[in-house]
């Protein structure tokens, strides 16, 4: 069978030679998760789904976290609208931090799967999103260091990703963050089930265990600039109409900073996570 996909880099993303009646069709989902597990970012350029494709063809790569808006009988919309704008989202504070990399649900024992997200309204300057590779971030480590950073373990917490953007809180503002969770201690590398193994890094590594706190902003900054070098990197262009998928447990993703008041508008959907980190 000839692939429908061809790699963006040596290294990260493909893109899907499809149009949307392929994407649509249930027999491409397998085909498009196993893409997905070998180049870690999808993109399909230009496809212009609705919400009603972007939740049908979510839902047959897995299960979809309602994430999104309260309807009228108090469930949640399966489409979280990504904006900096508060009237599209009550999220907008929180979602400036995303310029910082990170790996959604990192504080929880199980991420989620992958996310995907399609273009609406783009920014006139900025609003590009880069994803690297945690894989190869981990197979690039020197092979005599590799049980050094096997025997690590991280803090991850919603407090050290509001700091970057917040680095005085206010009592109340801390007691916010408190709230939503406390620190969920992650091994620095991710043994998947597959057999390949990542490093789990981020906005929200707040510190290595052991180490006092200059050594671990000192480590986890190296590792950082380690993992997110340019030749394992892919950074997407926006096109309104454009569809991203991407592994989240084998990347980290940011947006490169744009204006507020732009009307970029991103619609997402978030897949329940199968495999905790271990």
């Amino acid at each position: 069978m000839v692939s429908r996909f061809e790699p963006l880099s040596p290294r990260i993303g493909a893109r899907g030679t499809v149009n949307r009646r392929e994407l649509m069709e249930p027999a491409f989902a397998e085909e498009c998760l196993e893409a997905l597990e070998r180049y870690g970012v999808l993109v399909f350029p230009a496809l212009g789904l609705t919400d009603e494709d972007q939740i049908v063809f979510s839902g047959r790569l897995g299960d979809v976290i309602p994430m999104g808006g309260k309807r009228a009988d108090g469930s949640r919309d399966p489409i979280f609208k990504v904006s900096l704008d508060p009237q599209h989202n009550e999220a907008a504070e929180y979602l400036k931090g995303t310029i910082y990399w990170h790996i959604d649900g990192a504080t929880e024992d199980i991420p989620a799967r992958a996310t995907m997200l399609s273009a609406r309204r783009t920014s006139a300057a900025g609003g590009q999103t880069e994803f690297c590779n945690t894989y190869a971030a981990y197979d690039d480590l020197p092979e005599s260091e590799r049980p050094y950073y096997e025997s690590l373990r991280i803090g991850h917490s919603l407090e050290a990703a509001n700091r970057l953007t917040t680095p005085d809180p206010s009592d109340k503002e801390l007691a916010v963050w408190r709230a939503r969770g406390g620190v969920k201690e992650h091994p620095l590398v991710w043994r998947h089930r597959t057999g390949r193994k990542s490093l789990v890094l981020g906005a929200t590594a707040g510190y290595v265990a052991g180490l006092s706190a200059a050594d671990s902003r000192a480590l986890l900054a190296k590792l950082e600039a380690h993992a997110t070098r340019r030749e394992i990197v892919y950074q997407h262009e926006w096109q309104v109409g454009d569809l991203v998928i991407w592994d989240n447990c084998g990347t980290m993703h940011r947006v490169i900073p744009y204006d507020a008041s732009s009307g970029r508008m991103m619609h997402r959907t978030t897949l329940h996570g199968v495999e905790a980190i271990a």
